[in-house]
């Protein structure tokens, strides 16, 4: 008989003597081979573990799971919380900075391959639709200085061809196109109380021409404070934030959602187009694709395996 999420999550956690993380409790689920069991996986079954416990645990009385802790959040049994120690969470992270851990280094456009696989594989950031990136070169836009925050990291963007079928795509063509989605990314190795304002407004100032704009590091200071001026920013402007996690890419996470835009800034799309030539190619190849009903994959950032990626960084092959 095939098993819920829930159940997974049950099973593994009741033979388990300490609080698990989503990824730990789907690692521990993999090994006892339930992952055989369930109705359904996804890319990202981890992601779907903690999305349906943080779901149960809030106020829901009826709840089989406690959360312990909060960054990151520890799933446990309620009917064996009485026989978690007061201190549970000191100990295990005293135990996880005593592991040795090799730390890679990574310079912002080593990040961008990270970036392309989430964009592509993370459901709760592309809800199911296969979003394509391409990388921006600022060094070969022409007229620089004035223009430093035209240019962002990386664009995106989605268009149903393999969700419609045809004769709904050549409708579109005649209506206001609105199937075409555009992303925009800046990218920074981290985020702290130095340097944030300054990462967000660049991500402001070179999404406009764009339906979502996002804010990406791999590494966010742990400080409420920041957090909460984070998404006060976030709502104000409509600038999403994206972590990337390097020690779990596939636990990546979207902190805040964009606000999605319905007009688009079109002198910026123009002035971007004029000034850097790729950005000028991939409109020219979202508009080939959209007339041949075709995605050329081999246009935009390839899609690679993350975990290899990471591993030769650690490794210094590149």
């Amino acid at each position: 008989m095939a098993i819920t999420f829930k159940d997974f999550a049950k099973e593994v956690l009741a033979k388990s003597d300490i609080p698990l993380t989503p990824q730990e409790i789907w690692d521990e689920g993999v090994k006892q081979a339930l992952d055989k069991e369930l109705k359904s996986r996804g890319a990202t079954p981890w992601s779907t573990i903690g999305a349906q416990l943080f779901v149960d645990t809030r106020d829901n009385e009826k709840t089989l799971f406690i959360k312990v802790g909060k960054r990151p959040a520890r799933f446990y049994l309620k009917l064996k919380q009485d026989e978690l120690p007061k201190n549970i969470i000191e100990k295990i992270e005293e135990k996880e900075q005593k592991a040795p851990t090799t730390k890679a280094t990574f310079h912002e456009r080593e990040l961008h391959p990270l970036l392309a696989y989430f964009a592509n594989a993370n459901p709760l950031f592309n809800r199911g639709r296969n979003i394509y990136t391409k990388t921006i070169f600022h060094e070969k836009s022409t007229k620089k200085g004035l223009n430093e925050w035209l240019h962002p990291d990386m664009v995106g963007f989605y268009l149903p061809i393999d969700d419609w079928n045809t004769d709904l795509l050549d409708f579109n063509k005649i209506t206001d196109n609105n199937s075409l989605k555009l992303f925009s990314f800046e990218l920074k190795i981290k985020l702290d109380k130095s340097n944030y304002r300054e990462s967000f407004f660049q991500a402001v100032s070179n999404s406009t021409w764009a339906h979502e704009g996002y804010l990406v590091a791999s590494s966010i200071a742990n400080d409420d404070d920041l957090l909460s001026e984070l998404e006060r920013l976030s709502m104000s402007f409509g600038i999403g934030i994206i972590k990337l996690n390097l020690d779990d890419i596939d636990s990546s996470s979207v902190l805040f959602h964009a606000k999605k835009r319905e007009n688009l800034d079109w002198e910026t799309m123009n002035k971007l187009s004029e000034r850097n030539p790729d950005f000028m190619k991939f409109l020219k190849d979202i508009k080939i694709d959209f007339e041949s009903k075709r995605i050329h994959k081999n246009e935009y950032d390839k899609i690679i395996d993350p975990y290899k990626h990471i591993e030769d960084k650690i490794a210094n092959k590149y």
